[in-house]
């Protein structure tokens, strides 16, 4: 901020003043070093004490320049300690201002409730993509952690005027992270009677919490230390494979993806067969399984038909999955 750096000009400006006086007053006057400061910091902040020694003329013309220098500088001061405190409140304010208007623009996003652990990491595979999301917290210390550019509620996700802040009725869906399963229940249960469409996914630290989560209303149940225990097993019976996962998934090291692709109505995909359609030559992709209504089909044959509504399930570099999500969405 300007006003920041103008300060800091103006307080080193003052500190040469006072070395320079110091100095100065110390070699006109020949008076102590103490007295010499004193002489100029009674100066320069206007107190009005009596002259710490009586001055000589040449002392009187050196005291001038520290009256004039000193007591501009400290006006100067007070005038950039406004500007920089009135900069920050306005920045504070119309920051507000801003992420009030995009939070009411918010469609098909994402809620993410706690600003924990769980939570951030969450958040920031979400930016990652984008996806638009929101996050709610009522702790301001964890909030000081996001970064600026994140949709932030201070709030307790566990009450309907929270959620309703984030529009919720016109959320994509929830993650519900907070670090006890009690405030997570809870929120689920207000999320759901809230927007009974709206996918959860719940975080739980117990293994018991899992089937409460789900009687309140949870889509999926996750746990983190259930998770990392599955990691550490894998990482040691079959760290090829997972490292694979990884590429695909948390895309490093390649160029790779795993992506779900909706074929929908209109797109020339309707009606013919993974052999027809050509797919794996248009776009150089592999369809893993296929999604339809409540099942999932591995590894289709080449002559499964493709019907609208489907959900493809396909693995290849970022490039192809692009092509395919565009030709599978096209509408006729």
């Amino acid at each position: 901020m300007k006003a920041i750096r103008n300060l800091k000009l103006v307080a080193l400006a003052l500190l040469v003043l006072f070395l320079l006086g110091t100095i100065g007053f110390h070699l006109i006057e020949g008076w102590p070093w103490f007295d010499s400061f004193y002489m100029v910091l009674i100066t320069v902040t206007t107190i009005g004490y009596t002259e710490v020694h009586p001055l000589s003329h040449a002392g009187q013309i050196y005291n001038v320049f520290v009256i004039i220098v000193g007591v501009g500088l400290v006006f100067l001061m007070i005038g950039v300690l406004a500007q920089a405190l009135l900069e920050f409140e306005l920045a504070q304010f119309f920051g507000r201002r801003r992420m009030e208007r995009e939070i009411d623009r918010l469609d098909g996003h994402f809620i993410v409730c706690g600003a924990g652990r769980v939570g951030r990491s969450t958040a920031r595979e979400l930016a990652r993509e984008p996806v638009p999301f929101v996050i709610i917290e009522s702790a301001a210390v964890k909030m000081e952690r996001l970064p600026p550019e994140w949709l932030v509620i201070r709030g307790d996700a566990t009450q309907e005027a929270a959620l309703r802040q984030a529009h919720i009725e016109r959320a994509h869906g929830l993650v519900a992270a907070t670090t006890t399963d009690a405030t997570n229940i809870y929120i689920v249960l207000t999320a759901r009677g809230l927007n009974p469409k709206l996918k959860i996914i719940a975080r739980a630290s117990e293994e018991d919490a899992e089937k409460h989560l789900k009687t309140a209303g949870a889509d999926s149940v996750i746990s983190p230390y259930h998770f990392a225990g599955h990691r550490i097993a894998q990482s040691f019976l079959r760290p090829h494979v997972l490292d694979f996962i990884d590429s695909a998934t948390v895309r490093i090291g390649v160029d790779l993806e795993i992506a779900e692709i909706e074929v929908r109505h209109g797109s020339r995909y309707v009606g013919q067969t993974f052999r027809s359609s050509e797919m794996r030559h248009d776009t150089g992709i592999i369809v893993l399984a296929i999604k339809r209504n409540d099942s999932m089909r591995f590894n289709p044959a080449p002559d499964e038909r493709i019907e609208a509504g489907d959900t493809l399930i396909a693995m290849g570099e970022a490039a192809g999955l692009r092509k395919l999500e565009e030709v599978a969405g096209i509408n006729a």
